[in-house]
């Protein structure tokens, strides 16, 4: 399958690798600067590199292109990473719908825009789909789907999971889908929790590491509290412990990213990255990320 990728940054070179070395696709990118051009290349290698040491074969090199139109030659889907900015995607996919052809389906990346925000301008919306991935997407598998039309919601199912990707379906788009409204829930009492004083960054953070995420990497959060609830299950925690719940939640915070936390945040994170820079920071992540697939080939998680 011809596949082009719009957006030369992260997302774009870690779907690149994941595109051609498992999908075995053709790929080709495209992004306005020049300088994410010039710097694409080596962004896919590393990803791809990855790729190999998990099995993969390295794919057919990603051609990088100056022109849009030289990228959407042939493209049979197409994949947008663009900055999350209404206005520029709405540009973007206009300039791409008078490019490709009818069959051709158009996948946004977006973290936080739904369907019917991107979707209103587009000549061929039903052959439009949200399919939003977890960074990095070549080693984080989750991508969540949203699509009012069942047959490329089923092609996009299709396409993610040729690529070893376990797609999601929303039965309704909203804001931040899924994996971003939880996500958001947990860091706001992580914030609230450090502003608040009852702990650090850095105890935030271990307590995750070493306790629910340990958990939750294995098994989500409604079938772990029907585990919790023994041997009567989760109908049994909703009797017994659902009060409790409740007044957990009642407690919980609702914090502001004001100066003063702000502050404390930061802080907080500097300290518990000590002197590590992002890139390699993004390395140990990484390189645990790997192995951590790795074992689940050999022990699947309960879901699968």
């Amino acid at each position: 399958m011809n596949v082009t990728i719009l957006g030369c940054g992260l997302i774009g070179a870690s779907w690149a690798a994941l595109f051609s070395a498992v999908g075995r696709h053709r790929v080709r990118a495209w992004d306005p600067s020049a300088t994410a051009r010039a710097a694409f290349a080596e962004k896919v290698a590393r990803a791809e590199q990855q790729l190999v040491e998990l099995g993969a074969e390295a794919g057919e090199p990603v051609g990088v292109f100056e022109h849009l139109e030289e990228a959407l030659w042939g493209a049979e889907w197409v994949q947008e990473n663009a900055p999350e900015k209404t206005e520029l995607k709405a540009q973007l996919f206009s300039h791409v719908e008078s490019v490709i052809t009818r069959d051709c389906i158009i996948a946004s990346s977006t973290s936080s825009f739904t369907w019917s925000q991107l979707a209103g301008d587009l000549k061929h919306s039903d052959r439009f789909v949200i399919a939003h991935p977890f960074n990095p997407p070549h080693l984080v598998p989750l991508v969540e789907l949203y699509s009012p039309n069942a047959a490329t919601l089923e092609a996009a199912v299709k396409f993610f999971s040729d690529v070893g990707r376990v797609p999601v379906c929303m039965k309704k788009e909203a804001t931040g889908h899924i994996g971003n409204r939880l996500a958001s829930a947990l860091w706001r009492e992580a914030v609230h929790i450090v502003a608040d004083g009852i702990a650090s960054v850095e105890d935030v953070d271990r307590v995750l590491i070493h306790g629910p995420g340990l958990r939750w990497s294995v098994i989500g959060t409604h079938l772990g509290y029907h585990l919790g609830g023994g041997d009567g299950g989760i109908d049994h925690y909703l009797r017994h412990l659902g009060p409790s719940q409740e007044r957990r939640w009642s407690t919980l915070g609702n914090p502001k990213l004001n100066e003063e936390a702000c502050r404390k945040i930061s802080a907080g994170v500097h300290e518990e990255a000590r002197g590590r820079e992002v890139p390699q920071l993004e390395q140990q992540r990484d390189r645990q990320l790997m192995a951590i697939l790795k074992l689940r080939r050999e022990h699947p998680t309960i879901d699968e």
